[in-house]
């Protein structure tokens, strides 16, 4: 059996670290929309030329140039074992166009992993992390009591090394939060109504995982349906 594999979460899901675990464990190449499009405009390729003066104006690249960059990054050596694909489709749109074409090129979509998490959690999930200045790596956060912050002379400090903790200010951006979650809750014409597509069209095996349990244990269900 392939591994050919989309998965799906919202911001605040632990998607990427999800992503990161089954990458290494089904040993395949984890390819992430963003990159691809960076690799093509620093490469000067047609199509990255022809996204680049949409991303220079703010605009939104169309499907006709993103997913021919998905296809062909999918031909490539690496990939012949499998991948999995991470950001990408946002939208059901991009989720027919893209079937279609895989369809085409004679590659096969095996799974689809989707982690479930309601949208206040996912946002609270953002908006709760805190930092450690002294290490980044001292995980704080306001909304889960394993890695709560302690509370010192009445202000919260990280509950590794007592240091000050400060926000990204990206995790605290609400406006920017609820326009990513926007589209991807939006079971229309949304991410949700894409992954809804791969439900209903009944080739890829989809693997719907509860996200608001730890990270351990949504690696272990993705991975024993996988």
């Amino acid at each position: 059996m392939g591994k050919n594999i989309l998965i799906f979460g919202p911001n605040g899901s632990g998607k990427g670290t999800q992503g990161a675990i089954v990458q290494k464990k089904v040993n395949v190449p984890h390819i992430e929309s963003g990159a691809i499009f960076r690799e093509h405009i620093s490469g000067g390729t047609d199509l990255g030329k022809k996204a680049k003066a949409y991303i220079d104006r703010g605009d939104l690249v169309p499907d006709d140039i993103t997913i021919p960059m998905m296809i062909e990054r999918l031909q490539k050596p690496d990939c012949k074992d499998g991948w999995l694909l991470d950001g990408f489709p946002r939208s059901k749109a991009q989720a027919i166009s893209l079937a279609e074409s895989l369809d085409k090129a004679g590659i096969a979509l095996d799974y689809v992993i989707e982690i479930i998490l309601d949208r206040e959690i996912a946002k609270l999930r953002i908006m709760g992390r805190r930092l450690c200045v002294n290490d980044n790596n001292h995980p704080n956060h306001i909304a889960f009591d394993a890695i709560k912050p302690v509370e010192k002379d009445g202000k919260l400090v990280c509950r590794v090394c007592g240091g000050d903790l400060k926000t990204r200010a990206d995790d605290q951006d609400e406006a920017a939060i609820n326009k990513r979650h926007d589209i991807y809750y939006d079971e229309v014409t949304g991410t949700m109504a894409a992954i809804q597509h791969f439900k209903m069209a009944g080739g890829p095996k989809v693997i719907s995982v509860d996200g608001s349990k730890t990270i351990g244990e949504v690696t272990e269900s993705i991975l024993a349906k996988l």
